[in-house]
């Protein structure tokens, strides 16, 4: 694993492709505004100054990824997303490479 995946969470394109085959919830981390800009098909956008106020959206989902334009918001909502009692979050990184991950 190397430095930035320690630190920001990033996982390996398996886990993360898996997680997806099994209908994780897509969750783009970044501005309404990027969002619209393009995301993954199906993600919702929740940003990441909104995580802990909509904490009930995550309730009951089996796996959850984050994602947004570089990975370090991502990793941040994960972090929240754990401190809030969540244990299936993965840090999927960039929304391209979650796009690249959907078949």
């Amino acid at each position: 694993m190397g430095f930035l995946s320690a630190i920001f969470g990033a996982t390996d394109n398996t886990k993360l492709i898996e997680a997806i085959q099994q209908g994780a919830f897509l969750v783009d981390v970044r501005s309404a505004g990027e969002f619209a800009s393009g995301s993954v098909k199906g993600a919702v956008n929740i940003p990441l100054d909104r995580i802990g106020s909509q904490l009930s959206k995550f309730k009951g989902k089996k796996n959850i990824v984050v994602f947004c334009r570089s990975g370090n918001r991502s990793g941040q909502a994960k972090s929240i997303l754990e401190q809030n009692g969540f244990e299936n979050v993965i840090n999927g990184g960039t929304y391209q490479k979650v796009n690249q991950c959907i078949k």
